[in-house]
């Protein structure tokens, strides 16, 4: 769906309905933020397969791997909403191209927030859970390394 509302979005601005725009910044922006929780959820869910391998069971564990990932980015966006709509609109790349326009988040402090501040916390999420992997998969393999070296002699 991020691909289809990115792909469409310019060609929907050039309509000049605000409304429409608003909706299609506003999808953008959910798809987006899904997209970088769900990659957050894959992070999570190799670690548990990984690292957690035994007692690991989750009661309901994809129904609340699906409402963190669609509910997240949607209390994200509807704080943007009530804060303010106006966030979302018509972005101008260059006057000269009629459909350079792009509807997107119009606010700086609104994006840094609400995009890079999120990217950069799931970032670090699965940059901890992969070096906790890591670490896990090197301990594993010195412990086998050790016992096969054991039972060699």
């Amino acid at each position: 769906m991020l691909n289809m509302v990115f792909l469409t979005n310019s060609w929907l601005t050039s309509f000049n309905q605000p409304g429409l725009c608003i909706t299609m910044a506003m999808l953008l922006h959910y798809f987006l933020l899904a997209a970088f929780t769900w990659m957050c959820l894959e992070s999570v869910h190799f670690y548990l397969a990984l690292v957690k391998v035994f007692n690991v069971y989750v009661p309901k564990y994809i129904l609340k791997c699906c409402i963190a990932g669609w509910g997240i980015p949607a209390i994200v966006i509807t704080l943007v909403l009530i804060i303010n709509k106006d966030f979302y609109g018509n972005g101008s790349l260059s006057e000269s191209h009629p459909y350079s326009n792009f509807c997107w988040i119009q606010d700086n402090t609104v994006f840094y927030i609400s995009v890079v501040a999120y990217f950069f916390l799931i970032f670090l999420m699965n940059t901890a859970m992969f070096i906790t992997v890591l670490l896990q998969i090197h301990s594993v393999k010195t412990r086998t390394q050790k016992t096969f070296k054991f039972w060699k002699r």
